[in-house]
């Protein structure tokens, strides 16, 4: 079963095994508005934990979303270039960006786990 983890940046990455489904919270998404426009990155690209890998454009703003954790890009979700919106109707579904072959486990170790992510968002 899927496991999702979440950075203080607002990013998941949901864990499937040594693949991590990587996008945006709903929080996130619903601080954002009415997204635009979403900026992939290439499959085979690397990543270190933290480093920017894609871009989300909203009516409101331009946003950077950070690798959870280090990896390669093994698969982007192209619908989202036709169809951005889908990060505002299903952010944590159908909305995900990309997904990373995980380079260091450990590393998801050290993500928020649901309860502590949403105590997280209570203290903001």
């Amino acid at each position: 079963m899927a496991e999702s983890r979440y950075t203080k940046d607002h990013e998941y990455a949901r864990v499937e095994g040594d693949i991590a489904t990587v996008g945006i919270s709903d929080y996130a998404q619903s601080q954002l508005g009415d997204v635009v426009y979403v900026e992939l990155p290439d499959i085979g690209r690397t990543f270190a934990r933290g480093e920017e890998a894609a871009t989300v454009e909203s009516v409101k703003a331009a946003s950077e979303v950070y690798a959870p954790v280090s990896g390669e890009v093994v698969e982007v979700n192209g619908a989202l270039t036709d169809n951005p919106a889908k990060v505002n109707e299903d952010a944590e579904g159908a909305g995900w960006f990309f997904k990373l072959k995980i380079g260091k486990e450990a590393e998801i170790g050290t993500l928020m786990t649901e309860a502590d992510y949403q105590a997280y968002l209570k203290a903001l």
